[in-house]
């Protein structure tokens, strides 16, 4: 499915969760965690939603890479006597240089996910929240595996619950598991109605649980996303109103 249906689907489960489950508070910010958990799985995807919008330093990871190479070539030049110090200086800012060159487009945003995620494992530990160091290693990680395999399994979802438990102990917000692991196993429900469906229990086998009602991308696909958002709606907004006793 493409991101906004996965949006849609997480925010929808959210309220499903803040109006359903027992003991959960209607909550704004949980509901929007629900929703950007329905688009995590798809950071293993480089032109996916939420990797656009984590991988915000992608523009710069280039420059980044150029400032890098003239800082060694002008340490090589006016720091170092010529020799195997000056040359091999020389060597790395040429690297550093097509480095900078070579990372375009995919490559770049993962980059910057790369740091993005680092730069949450750091203020984790720093701050002593383990759960934020985990978050940062999952954003860290996600986008080098290969799309619909590690972060769209079983495993995932539970490791992504998790996160949410430590969260709601350390910040004692009631609900952050039940919001995080909806939002994230409403991702792996929603392609499980593709034809590619989802390999729910990889590495144990490999086998694509689906339900092939929609293709990602066509006319038609986007047709049936949107109705699936709307009758989920629909069913959900009835539910909520029928226990509160409107």
């Amino acid at each position: 499915m493409r991101g906004s249906a996965h949006l849609a689907i997480g925010l929808i489960t959210g309220v499903a969760i803040a109006g359903l489950v027992p003991g959960i508070p209607f909550s704004l910010p949980g509901i929007a965690l629900a929703g950007f958990s329905a688009l995590a799985p798809d950071l293993d995807h480089p032109e996916s939603r939420l990797s656009k919008r984590l991988g915000f330093l992608h523009a710069y990871v280039r420059w980044a890479f150029g400032a890098a190479a003239l800082a060694l070539a002008c340490y090589a030049y006016f720091q170092l006597r010529p020799g195997p110090d000056q040359r091999l200086t020389y060597i790395a800012a040429l690297a550093f240089g097509l480095l900078g060159v070579a990372l375009q487009g995919g490559h770049a945003r993962k980059l910057a996910l790369l740091f993005t995620g680092m730069a949450t494992v750091l203020a984790g530990l720093y701050a002593k929240f383990l759960w934020l160091s985990l978050l940062g290693g999952y954003i860290s990680l996600a986008p080098y595996t290969s799309h619909r395999t590690w972060t769209h399994t079983i495993w995932a979802a539970i490791f992504w619950t998790y996160v949410g438990e430590l969260a709601n102990r350390s910040l004692g917000w009631h609900g952050v598991a039940y919001y995080a692991g909806g939002g994230y196993v409403s991702h792996l429900l929603a392609d499980t109605l593709t034809k590619s469906g989802v390999q729910w229990l990889r590495p144990l086998t490999n086998f694509s649980f689906k339900i092939p009602l929609l293709s990602t991308g066509s006319k038609a696909g986007n047709v049936m996303e949107a109705t699936i958002c709307l009758g989920y709606g629909l069913l959900v907004l009835g539910l909520v109103i029928g226990r509160v006793g409107f």
